[in-house]
């Protein structure tokens, strides 16, 4: 059971001043404790806290006023710290959850009360794990709840997946889901943007149902360490193709703090700096770190 202990110093967190303001939305962050239960299966542990307090305190320092806080892997489909943190600050956060298909068929319930803490979604983190079966009778009924609730599906897997991940979803007969690709859509780095997955995923932009968040850079990077580390090129060669095939409406930011597995290579500043480097006009900025994330994760 999670207390206030556990949540260290999200409770102490005072309400940002002009909160309700909308100057820039942070779409995916993780905040956790190192000493929460871990899932079993999983590719990483911290050994350090990520506390909502921190995490508020970066968004203040960047006038970022708004952010949605992304289940970590490692957590499982255990939501609670989550919920807890989102709780915190209502207004200024929005959260996207990890869950077991099993469990939601057996008790839709559950996601109406994550709607309840301000869940908007779910999160399908499919590295070390195989594709879900969409057309299992548990895939059936959650995705069903998933599009009554009007809440999205996040992936994040190989961009040579997304095919298999994400074409079904937006292929899929019934009411609408939408999908939101992370990181650039994950392109293997040695390809970038010829990467046939990421060239699959420029396809998905006429659909107009498929987001991308121009987040985690670094995560497709050659190497940890030399002058591309942060990634930069693959990402400004892919901005150009991803605003062609999506359009600004359709493209999120997302800081991915605290940069879990790069917190020694990367910082706040920096992503934030890259960030305004991809989106050099008022225009972009204001669709991609404003407008169409507000729409998009309900705070507008």
């Amino acid at each position: 059971m999670l207390t206030t202990t556990a949540l260290g110093a999200c409770a102490d967190t005072p309400k940002r001043a002009g909160a309700d303001k909308i100057t820039a939305i942070d779409t995916h962050a993780h905040v956790f404790s190192h000493d929460l239960p871990l899932a079993q299966r999983r590719r990483y542990a911290p050994a350090y806290d990520a506390q909502l307090s921190r995490y508020l305190a970066q968004l203040d320092a960047h006038d970022v006023s708004h952010g949605v806080l992304i289940q970590p892997s490692f957590l499982g489909a255990d939501n609670r710290y989550l919920t807890q943190s989102i709780v915190q600050a209502p207004q200024r956060l929005r959260g996207i959850a990890v869950i077991d298909p099993a469990a939601v068929a057996a008790e839709p319930g559950q996601l109406d009360a994550l709607a309840r803490a301000g869940i908007v979604g779910i999160r399908l983190n499919l590295f070390s794990l195989p594709d879900p079966d969409y057309t299992s009778a548990v895939w059936q009924a959650t995705l069903e709840k998933i599009a009554s609730l009007g809440w999205q599906i996040e992936v994040h897997c190989e961009a040579q997946r997304l095919p298999r991940v994400v074409g079904p979803l937006v292929d899929r007969h019934g009411e609408p889901i939408d999908v939101v690709v992370d990181h650039f859509g994950r392109p293997k780095p040695v390809l970038g943007v010829d990467d046939p997955g990421f060239r699959y995923l420029l396809t998905l932009g006429a659909t107009r149902r498929v987001w991308v968040k121009v987040s985690g850079a670094y995560r497709n990077a050659v190497a940890k360490t030399g002058p591309d580390a942060n990634g930069a090129a693959t990402a400004l060669a892919a901005m150009p193709l991803l605003e062609d095939a999506f359009g600004f409406d359709r493209l999120l930011w997302g800081s991915d703090w605290p940069h879990t597995q790069f917190e020694h290579v990367e910082s706040y500043d920096a992503v934030y700096a890259l960030t305004l480097k991809l989106l050099p006009t008022e225009r972009a900025r204001r669709a991609v770190l404003v407008d169409t994330p507000a729409k998009l994760f309900g705070f507008a």
